[in-house]
């Protein structure tokens, strides 16, 4: 395990055990300061976060687009800040922190019985949303990704645990596969990450009027399953505490498209969602890698 790696994985098990403990209106000021710094910083992730951020609101240039980037990083930074928090937030203190649009797709279509694939971006904060469909007694299903070291990975499974996630790791095509399959065959929601892609088997279609490399691992899901595909946003208002809320968006099901085509047509729809989201919120987009196939080290993919 690499130096930086180390201190990583104690700046997080700090959060989660300092976190639950902070106020907090203490907790929102000292994370915006943290923000800032690391804006100020133009760090790698920052820069990218801008370039991507420019496909978002290409109507901002020059100071403007890099306020957006503070306020980008002051919305990812919430995300953490949040992340720390919630294992201390009751079911109805979740429920109470977000609200809910058009929330009839997302019950309809788990009501029918057949599986719902859950499809979001990196925006808002994810694993709320995953809370509060946990808090309403829907058995809920992901994946995460793999990180280094694998206590850190520990640490994130037991987290997303601990708000009632059924957690199975990362693996293409693999055995998770499968299990996703057998989820949503019984019934269950399975939220994925699905605007940036990780397993280097993603199909390029446009983002934000780009192409960009994403996965198509929820459309083929939704095939195999006979699940809906349902494209799931995330975004904020207002300050963070007491009376900050989430919006979390369900968007019109994507129809369903045999064959790899279809996949590729079904991952598009979704794209179209996200890019529409984004472009309403682009402060709560928290992408800091790059996507767009433009953008150095995201190889043009079919």
């Amino acid at each position: 395990m690499s130096g930086r790696d180390q201190v990583v994985a104690r700046a997080l098990r700090a959060g989660w055990a300092v976190g639950s403990r902070v106020p907090d209106a203490f907790a929102t000021r000292l994370l915006d300061v943290a923000a800032d710094q690391t804006w100020r910083a133009r760090g790698a992730g920052v820069r990218q976060l801008e370039r991507n951020l420019a496909r978002a609101a290409p109507e901002v240039h020059g100071d403007r687009l890099h306020d957006l980037g503070r306020a980008a990083m002051r919305s990812y930074f919430r995300y953490w800040g949040e992340t720390f928090q919630l294992p201390r937030w009751s079911e109805q203190e979740i429920r109470d922190r977000v609200v809910v649009h058009d929330g009839h797709r997302l019950h309809d279509a788990y009501a029918a019985g057949h599986g719902v694939v859950g499809a979001l971006p990196h925006s808002g904060n994810w694993d709320l949303a995953g809370a509060w469909a946990c808090s309403l007694g829907m058995p809920l299903t992901t994946v995460a990704e793999r990180l280094r070291p694998e206590k850190l990975y520990a640490d994130f499974v037991a987290y997303r645990v601990s708000l009632g996630m059924e957690i199975l790791p990362l693996s293409g095509a693999g055995p998770s596969l499968r299990l996703l399959v057998e989820r949503l065959r019984a019934g269950r929601f399975v939220p994925l990450l699905a605007d940036r892609d990780l397993s280097r088997g993603g199909v390029v279609v446009p983002l934000l009027g780009e192409d960009a490399s994403v996965p198509s691992g929820p459309a083929r899901l939704a095939q195999l399953a006979g699940a809906t595909l349902l494209p799931i946003t995330c975004d904020y208002t207002g300050p963070q505490g007491a009376a900050g809320q989430m919006h979390l968006r369900m968007h019109e099901p994507v129809p369903h498209v045999s064959g790899r085509a279809g996949a590729v047509a079904m991952t598009s729809a979704v794209a179209d969602a996200f890019s529409a989201a984004i472009m309403a919120a682009p402060t709560d987009w928290h992408m800091l890698q790059p996507v767009f196939v433009a953008d150095p080290a995201v190889p043009g993919r079919s």
